[in-house]
């Protein structure tokens, strides 16, 4: 708890509930503003103040990731069940949120049972595969192809103003962004280089998919490449670092 509180008297909270109020004010109202007159400023709004906004609120709760792991699965579990309920109540402002909570401490999580930076970069490698397959042949492709309500519920909704659409991500990615995120804060790498890359590897992959008019895309490739990109100097030198022999 002492560890909580001391994150709690920060400035970093003000900012959070600020930033929480900002785009609880543009989730409300996004329908009445501006109607842009090409994609390609939407894209822009969503890449460089949207995105960059929603995920500052898992920047700014970033001290918390060493919260005890049966805590953050009780978060986790309590913040999903209110997502899904949220989303049939037709609040699905409120439902984005929660999701991002739920899959952000599940992230956590799982993050208290990394032992070592090498299994992070072994799953930086290996998931924009899985990622890849799911998108173009696999569930996700059928999910998005054949079941749009469902993945509607299982995705995160980036609403663009003056309209009622919106850019949607998967909730394994909002898992997998807080995953690294949490890796570099919890390993002592970049974290704020980190946040940057990632975000803007969200925005980068919305920005493809346009480009090459594609259903969806998956955001693993470049997620993953989000936090290896600006670690991988520290990350060179920390796997090459001699590993105590086992007795």
């Amino acid at each position: 708890m002492g560890r909580a509180s001391a994150v709690l008297t920060t400035p970093r909270i003000a900012a959070f509930i600020a930033l929480a109020a900002g785009l609880g004010v543009y989730y409300g109202v996004h329908e009445s503003l501006w109607y842009a007159p090409s994609v390609w400023w939407d894209i822009a709004f969503l890449g460089f103040v949207l995105i960059p906004a929603v995920f500052g609120l898992v920047y700014l709760a970033l001290p918390l990731w060493p919260t005890p792991p049966l805590q953050l699965a009780l978060l986790g579990v309590a913040f999903l069940a209110l997502g899904f309920i949220l989303q049939y109540a037709g609040a699905v402002g409120a439902a984005n949120f929660a999701k991002l909570a739920a899959m952000t401490a599940i992230a956590w999580l799982f993050l208290h049972f990394f032992e070592d930076v090498s299994w992070v970069v072994l799953v930086a490698l290996l998931v924009p595969w899985v990622d890849a397959y799911s998108v173009w042949r696999g569930p996700t492709h059928h999910i998005v192809t054949h079941e749009q309500h469902v993945f509607t519920t299982l995705s995160f909704a980036f609403p663009v103003p003056g309209q009622n659409g919106a850019a949607n991500l998967g909730l394994p990615d909002l898992l997998f962004f807080g995953l690294f995120l949490g890796a570099a804060a919890r390993f002592k790498l970049r974290p704020f280089w980190t946040w940057l890359c990632l975000t803007a590897s969200i925005g980068i992959t919305m920005a493809l998919a346009t480009q090459f008019v594609v259903g969806g895309l998956p955001a693993l490739p470049l997620l993953s490449v989000g936090f290896l990109l600006p670690n991988v100097d520290l990350l060179w030198r920390e796997m090459r670092k001699p590993r105590p022999a086992d007795a």
